[in-house]
């Protein structure tokens, strides 16, 4: 009796955290702008890595070029690195983990984990730091922490372009872009 009892606490407390997160909102008008941007750049690029089937993760079109799992172990360290850098400003270094060692489902979840991250971020960010300036380590740009938002998503878009290139080169359709 009391094994049922806590197991149905806990699924109401589940329940709870589940479907009460939808009342939750970011903490700047700002922020509450972006989310939907986003979540729907970061499921379109869910969708790309998920269109590819695994036994073309280790294809690249040239010699130099990213295979498309680098690809996406890019957009995923990149996207938790950049925010970290520019939108956190904290100090950070590059550590992006092997391709090789990884498979589709495991690059996926990697994307899903790096995502999440900058979701959280865009979730508790407050005005003043959001209004901050940073400096962009290539280019020398100051901008603001809001902006580095943005920088996040464009290098995502940018590395899930070439994504979806990978899968035309394989007669694979794109998924559809919705936004």
């Amino acid at each position: 009796m009391i094994k049922k009892l806590f197991v149905f606490q806990l699924c109401i407390l589940l329940s709870g955290l589940v479907y009460g997160q939808d009342t939750i909102l970011p903490k700047t008008d700002f922020t509450r702008m972006y989310l939907p941007i986003w979540e729907e750049a970061t499921s379109h690029c869910l969708a790309v890595a998920e269109a590819m089937p695994e036994e073309l993760y280790r294809y690249k079109p040239t010699a130099v070029s990213k295979t498309f799992a680098e690809q996406m172990v890019h957009i995923a360290a990149a996207s938790k690195l950049l925010t970290q850098r520019y939108v956190q400003g904290m100090e950070v270094k590059p550590n992006t983990p092997d391709a090789k060692q990884m498979n589709k489902a495991t690059i996926i979840a990697l994307l899903k984990k790096s995502f999440l991250y900058t979701k959280q971020v865009v979730y508790t960010i407050e005005q003043p730091q959001l209004d901050e300036t940073c400096t962009m380590y290539h280019s020398g740009n100051s901008v603001s922490r809001a902006f580095a938002l943005f920088y996040v998503q464009d290098h995502m878009a940018n590395h899930r372009a070439k994504a979806n290139l990978y899968l035309r080169m394989n007669q694979l359709e794109p998924p559809s872009y919705t936004w």
